[in-house]
């Protein structure tokens, strides 16, 4: 026949029949939220409230998770803030060294640290002259990657001019300046250098309009302060959340963990004002995400998160953005905030000689949980492959900080201290726990019963035989 096609005889009864199963949902389902009720697939009255329960909780518990960096970095600017460090005018410095008496996410005790924020918002484009041989990073407030400065960055060590300029800046870019542009108003500027105080001490920081003749800056000393750094973990960590987003532009953020926050009432330009039903429901949402969180900085499932036997590494896949493969590793983001901070590509990836390399656990020999009531020994083969020097500190396993002992206030011991005793064979034999072994207490760092810790080892100026593994660490054995 003339206009007629021959078309397929599409599904059969027994098709469409299996078809219709599988895009229709039972009567009932039974969730970890409770019970999900359907007429004919709608929900039913109660199954509606349940189910933005569910929800709400959901989203709770992932914005926690996806947002742990910009959290970390508003508690450590109101830690800051709290000790008189209210504008880059004013820098923080660890005279001579971190310690136990505040709250840091896993400091060292061997270096110093020089710290402060830039408020682009009020200061507008502004210069940061870095020191000699120095190794400072700027992340934005989010804890995204901006700049390496001095031996990492494009002053090779030299020291420089560098030049920060705010979101939307279009104003001229002067000459002599490594020039950055910024996502965010706020910014954390890390200070580290070899030659200790007296070389961040020439460190300068001042808004680009004052360049001529800028004032001077101000030291304050934060190892004689008393402060916390740390994010929160329950209802007040989207308080913290909400400081930030109000802050800086929604271009900040990409559209998908906007979205996110946005579903719980997190928003730029809207109050956070949830009711009680809603508070409820994120003070929840918190302390599950907190355990989730836990549960991937402690005990990563990811393979490339183990470095061998109980030892894990910080930045999975060596790379500072967590990617892989163009996929955002997301548990592997939280696992590192939860516990760190600092976000540089010269820490995820360390080169033979240059930066650090790091590595941690949470078990003993036996598989079991570090316990501060018990005492270990770590053998320590000869030769440590670092080029400068080696150390482990002992942190808490709730604050994620420096353990707090009566015997010390850095609970580390350290090859650049001149005290740590070496064996006959260059090994060394390092020993946690309540109390000294007698004649080692220079190779120990006291433990507190009732108390869980674990450590960071870590090498300055890892060596080739770090990266080939023909050099490893031994577990944790239990003495008593």
């Amino acid at each position: 026949m003339v206009g007629t096609s021959s078309v397929g005889s599409g599904l059969s009864a027994d098709q469409m029949k299996a078809a219709v199963g599988a895009v229709s949902s039972p009567d009932t389902v039974d969730s970890p939220f409770g019970r999900l009720e359907f007429f004919d697939g709608v929900p039913r009255p109660d199954t509606v409230s349940t189910a933005y329960d569910a929800l709400d909780l959901m989203r709770g518990i992932e914005v926690f998770l996806n947002a742990v960096p910009g959290a970390s970095l508003v508690a450590m600017r109101r830690g800051l803030r709290s000790a008189g460090i209210t504008s880059a005018r004013v820098i923080g410095l660890t005279e001579p060294r971190a310690n136990s008496g505040s709250l840091y996410l896993t400091p060292n005790t061997e270096t110093t640290y020089g710290t402060t924020f830039l408020d682009l918002k009020a200061w507008g484009p502004t210069v940061i002259e870095a020191p000699p041989d120095s190794l400072c990073v700027v992340d934005d407030f989010w804890f995204r990657y901006v700049a390496d400065m001095g031996i990492a960055g494009p002053d090779r060590g030299q020291g420089g001019k560098y030049l920060f300029m705010p979101p939307g800046y279009d104003g001229d870019v002067p000459d002599g300046y490594f020039a950055y542009r910024c996502s965010t108003y706020t910014n954390w500027v890390v200070l580290r250098a070899l030659g200790g105080v007296p070389a961040i001490k020439q460190s300068r920081i001042y808004p680009l309009s004052q360049g001529v003749a800028p004032a001077d800056n101000e030291f304050v000393d934060l190892a004689e302060a008393t402060l916390n750094s740390v994010h929160g973990n329950d209802f007040s960590f989207f308080e913290e959340l909400d400081e930030l987003i109000q802050e800086e532009p929604t271009e900040a953020l990409d559209a998908e963990r906007a979205g996110q926050l946005a579903g719980i009432g997190l928003a730029h330009g809207q109050p956070f004002a949830p009711d009680d039903r809603m508070r409820a429901i994120l003070s929840r949402a918190a302390e599950i995400g907190a355990g989730l969180a836990r549960t991937l900085a402690y005990e990563p499932r990811d393979p490339e998160a183990t470095l061998y036997g109980s030892w894990k590494i910080p930045f999975v896949g060596g790379n500072y953005e967590f990617l892989r493969n163009g996929a955002r590793l997301l548990d592997a983001r939280t696992q590192y905030h939860y516990l760190a901070t600092v976000v540089t590509p010269a820490m995820a990836h360390a080169q033979v000689g240059a930066g650090s390399a790091y590595a941690y656990t949470i078990h003993d020999s036996n598989g079991d949980l570090l316990d501060g009531s018990l005492t270990y020994r770590l053998h320590v083969d000869p030769n440590p492959p670092a080029k400068n020097f080696w150390a482990v500190d002992v942190y808490d396993t709730q604050t994620r900080s420096l353990l707090q002992v009566p015997s010390t206030i850095w609970p580390a011991v350290a090859s650049n201290t001149g005290t740590l005793q070496a064996n006959n064979d260059g090994s060394y034999d390092l020993y946690f726990g309540p109390t000294a072994p007698q004649g080692k207490e220079s190779n120990w760092v006291e433990t507190l019963p009732g108390k869980s810790w674990f450590q960071l080892f870590r090498l300055y100026g890892p060596l080739q035989a770090w990266f080939d593994r023909t050099w490893t660490l031994n577990e944790f054995e239990r003495l008593d």
